[in-house]
Order: C-alpha cells, then sequence, then structure tokens
C-alpha cells in the first residue's frame, strides 16, 4: 500500500537532510566565530605592536624621557 516508503512516502529522508542542512549551519557558524576571534587576537597584538614601535622611535628621537618610556611601555604592556 506504502510501497515501503512509509505513510508520508520518505519522509525520512527529508528529515536526514533537514538534519544535515541544520548540522552544516551550526558548522559554519561556529568556524566563523573562531575565525573572527582569532582575528581579532591578531589585530590587537599588531596594534598594540605598532604603538610600542612608535614608543620606541620617539625615546630613540629623543621626544620623551627615559622615565616617560618606560611608563607608557608598561601601560601598553598591561593592555594585552
Amino acid at each position: 500500500m506504502y510501497r515501503g516508503y512509509g505513510m508520508f512516502g520518505g519522509s525520512r529522508i527529508l528529515g536526514f537532510l533537514i538534519g544535515l542542512v541544520m548540522i552544516a549551519i551550526a558548522a559554519y557558524f561556529i568556524m566563523k566565530s573562531m575565525n573572527k576571534n582569532t582575528y581579532n587576537n591578531s589585530r590587537d597584538y599588531k596594534e598594540n605592536r605598532r604603538a610600542i614601535d612608535i614608543l620606541d622611535e620617539r625615546y630613540a628621537k629623543g621626544e620623551i624621557d627615559e622615565e616617560e618610556y618606560i611608563r607608557r611601555k608598561r601601560i601598553l604592556k598591561e593592555e594585552k
């Protein structure tokens, strides 16, 4: 009468496909959030490194004294 597909004519296959799509969507968002965190961490590191490089240049040029250099460098290292 139902030819082996059940009363709803293959709803098991449809349910399986919907489940696969939901798993794929969840995996996509998990991977996207992991990449975003990695990007933010590396960007923050680069920005902090750039600030330290600028501070080193200013100290080397004599624009700031040693006390100011040490104070600012300590602040930048605490922000990591």
